[in-house]
């Protein structure tokens, strides 16, 4: 168990040590990357900056992920997700509606600059746990056409399987627990309260 999202970090921030003098671009996935990104990137003197990434939900459960899709519109549909679609127009729907979110969060978040540019950089892609991983994959994938050095996944815990899938569109996946017993993320925190928009836009300011 970790305590909260620091304790993640901090472990995290160990395991990615070898990283801190190659001036690493560190990219959360909000919300809950955000304030493990930023321990680590204040411990490997690196730049701080969000991925923009959104879950697509399942028709009528909202926290059943099907996918994801990232700013430029790319969708990564879940091999399964054909088996909860019974209505073709669902995922452009989906896909319009989660657009439409991200577009929001981006002037939300960075409406002064624009986003830090991965190209020729060491990035490290950072969220407080992966389920299905499809938003983490969609993030992957919106970077590696913006040619970084090097590209890595790190989260705190993932399951075997999600992990395999991830390691595809990484160089390298650094993850600290890999259970086969797996609910959701916030089973493996004592604290794990719901980040907000404000608590995003706080710390990218600080």
């Amino acid at each position: 168990m970790f305590q909260n999202r620091d304790d993640a970090a901090v472990q995290l921030a160990q395991q990615l040590s070898s990283y801190q003098k190659s001036n690493p671009l560190i990219l959360a996935i909000p919300r809950g990357g955000v304030p493990i990104a930023k321990i680590i990137a204040e411990a490997l003197q690196g730049d701080l900056d969000v991925i923009l990434v959104r879950k697509l939900s399942a028709p009528g459960n909202p926290e059943l992920a099907i996918g994801a899709i990232d700013e430029t519109g790319w969708v990564y549909l879940l091999p399964e997700a054909g088996r909860v679609i019974d209505d073709s127009q669902y995922v452009e729907t989906e896909k319009r509606k989660q657009l439409e979110i991200l577009q929001s969060r981006r002037e939300q978040y960075t409406p002064d600059r624009p986003s830090l540019s991965p190209d020729g950089r060491t990035v490290i892609v950072v969220d407080d746990g992966l389920a299905t991983g499809s938003t983490m994959i969609a993030a992957l994938h919106a970077l590696r056409v913006h040619n970084p050095a090097l590209l890595i996944s790190a989260i705190p815990v993932a399951p075997p399987g999600t992990l395999s899938k991830v390691s595809a569109y990484a160089d390298r996946v650094v993850c600290l627990q890999s259970p086969h017993y797996f609910y959701a993320v916030g089973q493996f925190y004592v604290e794990f309260h719901q980040m907000s928009d404000a608590d995003v836009v706080a710390l990218l300011n600080k």
